[in-house]
């Protein structure tokens, strides 16, 4: 007997017994503990032989393929919000841009990117800034910002957030510079921090990161330790300054348009003097010019008419009248005011 042949009794050239089982047999094995139901026993306790249900292998293969299918296409198929954009590369390289709604990739093959697009995120950070006149500042900034490209966002640098981190430590290192300490801690703040997004946006379009800066902010600016209690005292006092200059403008503008109208009302009451200080000159001028020619028509007539009507014009306003007797040295006396007096209250006394 050859070395490579079998011994009697199913035994190898070793003497091990060659009890393995055949294909077939594995196949019934695998069916059953997949729950495939046997054909029903004769009652004899039999073994049953060619009653039981086989697979074969090619519909084993079939079902098995199936749900490799199914799995995969659960992977390929997804869905997006509204708010969510995806992009998508074959084989490293852009393929497309995907919206909301269900949308499919190869998985395993393609790369998924999804980022929320109108999503406003906010970053702040801290630094020590150098000022125009050589002082040191410290600057809180904040920006807000979303994605505006999600193909440039994702492909063309490989930390958009990190680049807008150094852009905006850039841009604010920039401006400040150009600014003297004060204008960095009181007035020129809201004109810095448009100078940023500005400079900022421009830094974001160049690196093509597909960020939009939305707004900048100046969170906080603070002086050095060593002389913050002065800037303290300064800035106070700028306010005091302000607040008492916003109160001399409320003054002035509740003292003026008053002081106007008073003097429109002066005004109107001189031109109504000078029209009834004129027109009564007018009139006595006419009154004059009317008398002299009366006068020269009838001089002693005239003269004398004129010496009645101013001792009409004295008496009338006089209450004493003052007699002067011919040839005798007696002033007569007439208390005209007493006599009317009494006439007035005869006349109360009767009613």
């Amino acid at each position: 007997m050859a070395w490579n042949e079998s011994g009697g009794d199913d035994k190898d050239p070793w003497g091990n017994k060659n009890d393995a089982p055949d294909f077939d047999e594995l196949i019934k094995k695998f069916s059953s503990i997949l729950g495939r139901k046997k054909s029903p026993s004769n009652g004899s306790g039999g073994d049953n032989k060619g009653g039981g249900f086989k697979f074969s292998s090619s519909r084993i293969f079939s079902y098995g393929f199936f749900a490799f299918l199914l799995l995969y296409g659960s992977q390929c198929i997804y869905q997006l919000d509204a708010s969510e954009r995806a992009v998508i590369l074959r084989f490293g390289k852009f393929y497309e841009e995907q919206e909301q709604g269900l949308n499919f990739r190869l998985a395993g093959i393609d790369e998924r990117y999804i980022e929320k697009v109108t999503l406003t995120r906010r970053y702040t950070q801290t630094n020590s800034m150098l000022t125009k006149d050589e002082n040191i500042v410290d600057v809180t900034v904040s920006a807000q910002y979303r994605i505006a490209n999600l193909k440039d966002f994702v492909l063309n640098v490989k930390d958009p957030e990190g680049s807008l981190r150094n852009a905006i430590e850039s841009a604010l290192r920039h401006v400040v510079g150009d600014n003297t300490l004060d204008q960095t801690l009181t007035v020129g703040r809201e004109n810095i921090a448009q100078e940023v997004q500005t400079r900022l946006q421009s830094y974001l379009d160049i690196y093509q990161t597909g960020l939009i800066v939305q707004q900048v902010n100046i969170e906080k600016t603070d002086p050095p330790a060593a002389v913050k209690n002065a800037f303290d005292d300064v800035v106070a006092a700028r306010e005091d300054k302000e607040r008492l200059q916003n109160e001399a403008e409320r003054y002035a503008l509740s003292i003026v348009p008053e002081a106007r109208g008073q003097a429109q009302a002066r005004i109107r009451e001189a031109e109504a003097y000078k029209e009834a200080v004129v027109a009564e000159a007018e009139g006595e001028v006419e009154r004059f010019n009317q008398l002299l020619a009366e006068y020269q028509k009838a001089p002693d007539v005239t003269r004398d008419r004129l010496y009645l009507d101013a001792l009409q014009s004295v008496l009338s306003n006089s209450t004493k009248v003052m007699v002067d007797v011919e040839g005798g040295n007696n002033l007569l006396y007439l208390p005209l005011d007493k006599i009317m007096e009494e006439n007035k209250k005869k006349g109360d006394d009767d009613e």
